[in-house]
């Protein structure tokens, strides 16, 4: 198997950590991979091994205020419009002309808007969990459940300091927590989305005595480590611009992806099983014409390339040999 082998670039005006297998920056031959939260390049391990194997030069890099890529002081600086221009910015450091977008989570939405606002340099997109929607006629935060005693959870994270007094001492317990709770391993009726108001996140989140077969705690301790470092602000500031990638993207209300596409997400995925998904997931054919795949994976959770690596792999190169 190649190795995985790191750097450090420059991007769109930030110090850029990628890690990255397989050779060659030509045509046809990049593959980025955005993760989402809260995670790091580390939740891509298994594709960029299969992609570099595969003849296919694999990047994941560490996304803007995560690991040891920069993060902005400010806010508003964690904007979709800039998480595409990062993904340009380092296919201008790589000096490839193009490459198909693959993002999980977080990394889904940054994906599609690649390839929706850059065709030119994303040739295909592949999205894990996130299906594409259309922009919502208001705010995104207008419609998120509460009531005096709950509120959703990216609700949650919006007020600045919050979250990170509670995920900031206990990272190790926070992400083991997380990766197990949003599994499809975690038993059924277990519900991370709805925060107390009066008890915060932390209180949500199981502490299992045991971690399913796909993650280890050496795995756990990857994660961990990144983010004692870094602390939670970075992936939480994108949280913080919901509504302002709203108001920036008008202009671009209507659009259709053109390019190539696949959507793979796990039946027990709570993006999948959250409300109107479903139906997201099967009217995406209208708004993504070249649409060549949904596929649910049975048993999966939310970590869909932890989860499911061999499934996933096969489906990514299936896809990219076919363009």
């Amino acid at each position: 198997m190649p190795d995985i082998q790191h750097r450090t670039v420059k991007a769109n005006g930030l110090s850029m950590h990628i890690a990255e297998c397989g050779a060659g920056h030509g045509v046809g031959k990049v593959v980025l991979l955005c993760h989402g939260f809260p995670e790091t390049w580390y939740s891509w391990r298994h594709q960029l091994r299969a992609l570099g194997t595969g003849g296919f030069f694999a990047v994941a890099p560490d996304m803007r205020g995560y690991g040891r890529t920069g993060s902005p002081p400010l806010v508003e600086r964690f904007t979709l419009l800039d998480l595409v221009g990062d993904m340009v910015g380092l296919l201008d450091s790589l000096g490839a002309p193009d490459a198909v977008i693959v993002g999980h989570d977080w990394g889904a939405p940054v994906a599609w808007h690649a390839a929706l606002l850059r065709p030119d340099r994303f040739r295909g997109v592949i999205a894990l969990s996130v299906p594409f929607r259309p922009r919502p006629p208001t705010p995104p935060t207008t419609r998120m459940p509460q009531d005096e005693a709950r509120q959703f959870y990216q609700l949650h994270f919006q007020a600045e300091g919050v979250a990170e007094a509670e995920f900031d001492p206990a990272p190790r317990r926070v992400l083991r927590g997380m990766l197990y709770a949003a599994s499809g391993d975690a038993p059924p009726g277990g519900d991370i989305g709805m925060v107390p108001r009066a008890a915060g996140m932390l209180a949500l989140l199981p502490d299992p005595p045991a971690l399913p077969p796909w993650i280890s705690e050496a795995d756990v301790d990857a994660y961990a480590a990144d983010f004692a470092a870094t602390g939670f602000r970075g992936g939480l500031n994108w949280y913080r611009n919901i509504d302002r990638n709203w108001a920036l993207l008008a202009p671009f209300a209507g659009l259709k992806v053109r390019c190539p596409a696949l959507y793979i997400a796990g039946e027990r995925d709570l993006v999948v099983n959250f409300r109107g998904a479903r139906e997201a997931i099967a009217a995406m054919p209208a708004l993504v014409p070249d649409l060549r795949g949904s596929i649910l994976l049975p048993g999966c959770g939310h970590w869909t390339q932890q989860e499911r690596a061999p499934e996933v792999n096969a489906a990514i190169l299936g896809f990219l040999r076919d363009l």
